[in-house]
């Protein structure tokens, strides 16, 4: 791959307001040249389900977002049926069962249209107009037994439905999954993925995130902010700030009125920057001139 091609997507979602570490261009790049996944870890608040939104606003196609958590399984992730619906025309069936013409066979109920599409399905059936983002969400929260399903449809981005057969996605799609790491992810999953580790963005970067997205931007406040956030990524925390965060924080001082960070209103504003009562606590106890 060329590097102005790299050079190219920093520029395009810059232009939505997402700054890529230069190291970080060509992996995504040749994800979605080579059609392959890109495996994203990382602590929270990094950017990472944010690049999935980013790209899916660039390439004008649908973001499809499974959203991982404990127990998922098929029915939540690929499909269902329409029991409600099934149990209607059965009873119809029961009705009119006189009638040859309105008796409904087993096998019309587990048709297409008593389908229930969750998110994988709609990928299949969106890849026969483009190529759609599917953002497979905190992966970690999955169960294992889930990987395992994520393998065979990762292989050949095909599902099977038994009473249907197989279903192919026509294009391949723009795969990223996200992971914060809260467990190891098997080794078979990742291998057929690109791997990248998504760290917090450098000074340099963060502060264009921030002159992007934040209200009444100020270079003074926006580097003392910085260098604040920075020092408390540092620390042992158990919730450490991520970009989302400074952002709040930025824009919770300008309500306050504040041109530069201030003890007084930095410790009333704590609770966006810090989401944990520990965490809290941990600072005040090491920061004794911040309660006055």
């Amino acid at each position: 791959m060329k590097k102005n091609d790299a050079t190219e997507l920093s520029r395009n979602l810059e232009q939505f307001g997402y700054y890529l570490d230069r190291k970080f261009e060509s992996i995504i790049n040749l994800s979605i040249e080579l059609g392959k996944p890109l495996f994203l870890e990382g602590l929270p608040g990094v950017g990472k389900t944010e690049l999935a939104k980013v790209i899916a606003k660039k390439s004008n196609v649908e973001l499809i977002r499974l959203q991982c958590y404990e127990g998922i399984d098929i029915n939540q992730a690929v499909y269902d049926w329409n029991y409600s619906k099934q149990i209607v025309s059965i009873r119809l069936n029961e009705m009119n069962q006189k009638e040859e013409k309105n008796k409904v066979r087993l096998s019309d109920i587990y048709s297409a249209e008593y389908l229930i599409e969750r998110p994988i399905l709609s990928c299949i059936h969106l890849s026969s107009q483009h190529r759609p983002v599917l953002l497979i969400d905190e992966i970690d929260r999955a169960d294992e037994s889930f990987e395992a399903f994520l393998l065979e449809f990762l292989s050949d981005f095909a599902i099977t439905i038994p009473e249907l057969g197989t279903l192919s996605c026509e294009n391949k799609p723009i795969v990223i999954i996200t992971s914060n790491r809260t467990r190891e992810i098997n080794d078979a999953l990742k291998r057929r993925c690109f791997y990248h580790w998504i760290d917090y963005p450098s000074q340099e970067i963060e502060l264009a995130i921030l002159e992007n997205k934040v209200n009444n931007f100020s270079q003074k406040l926006a580097h003392e902010v910085l260098n604040f956030v920075n020092k408390l990524r540092n620390q042992d925390l158990k919730k450490k700030p991520g970009i989302s965060e400074t952002i709040d924080w930025y824009n919770g001082l300008t309500k306050l009125n504040l041109s530069s960070l201030d003890n007084k209103k930095l410790t009333e504003s704590l609770g966006l920057l810090l989401k944990n009562y520990s965490d809290i606590e941990k600072f005040r106890n090491n920061n004794p001139d911040f309660l006055e």
